[in-house]
């Protein structure tokens, strides 16, 4: 699939898809985006937090899906889970637009600020579509000078009193994940999947399985096993990743435990790029 044609790809996708968030607890809800979920935190009558934001040129649909749920009640922040361009892409169209501070992990600062540039995708991974398409994908540095500022050292999140975050580095250096304690609720980003993130049929026809993080994209993959028995090891009741549907019950955490005893086996691949 080419350029041309991944783009009438979103372009499918914008026709069909209506820009309403999915409320999953009073104060939780999400919205799919093409290829990442968009997390908003607060009640519609409480302030609220943005979690990621998609890739660029979709502000206009996470506006809208969050004007749906708030009005025109702007987030007291956004959180992002790393730098990647289907996380960060219209981050600085809607901190703008909302005039809110942006918030990243500090050993994420440089690729958001000019300064790095992320490693290409690896298309010797393999299993699907995405993996193919990955050396296109963007990976030059953004530029969120004067928007951006490193989270807290202490794991706290800005206006979230209730979550944590927790360093859940492999897929980048600097990969957030964040979590509460009082219903164990994960927000994963990209350290784990609940769908197979190197497929392009799974984002239309979505089965839920815990999965590894996209492979095309990690860096380091013995952190991100360490990572996966970390989020193993929290028990979390409710898990909302970046790429997939939510999961909760007992299926998820059978899978989710699984995956952290047998990573090697299930999530990295035999063939990638050394």
């Amino acid at each position: 699939m080419d350029q041309e044609h991944f783009d009438k790809w979103k372009d499918l996708e914008h026709d069909l898809d209506h820009a309403i968030p999915e409320e999953i607890l009073p104060d939780i809800a999400y919205y799919r985006t093409l290829v990442v979920n968009v997390i908003m935190i607060g009640a519609p009558n409480e302030a609220w937090v943005l979690i990621d934001t998609g890739t660029r040129k979709y502000q206009d649909r996470i506006l809208h899906a969050c004007e749906h749920r708030y009005g025109n009640k702007p987030p007291q922040a956004i959180i992002l889970t790393h730098g990647h361009f289907d996380h960060i892409g219209s981050a600085k169209k809607l901190a703008e637009y909302w005039n809110v501070p942006i918030y990243i992990h500090k050993n994420e600062m440089d690729f958001v600020t000019g300064k790095k540039e992320y490693p290409p995708g690896d298309p010797t991974v393999g299993g699907g579509m995405i993996s193919l398409l990955s050396t296109i994908f963007p990976t030059k540095p953004e530029h969120l000078e004067g928007l951006v500022t490193a989270l807290p050292h202490d794991g706290s999140v800005p206006f979230l009193e209730d979550w944590k975050y927790i360093e859940t580095p492999g897929h980048t250096t600097g990969h957030i994940s964040l979590f509460r304690e009082k219903d164990r609720l994960l927000i994963a980003g990209d350290a784990i999947s609940t769908e197979k993130p190197e497929s392009s049929w799974a984002v239309f026809f979505p089965l839920q399985h815990v999965y590894g993080p996209p492979a095309f994209f990690t860096e380091d993959w013995i952190s991100a096993e360490e990572t996966v028995k970390k989020l193993a090891n929290l028990d979390p009741d409710m898990i909302i990743a970046g790429h997939g549907l939510p999961m909760e019950g007992e299926t998820m955490k059978k899978e989710l435990r699984k995956l952290a005893d047998n990573f090697i086996e299930q999530a990295i691949p035999k063939h990638k790029r050394q």
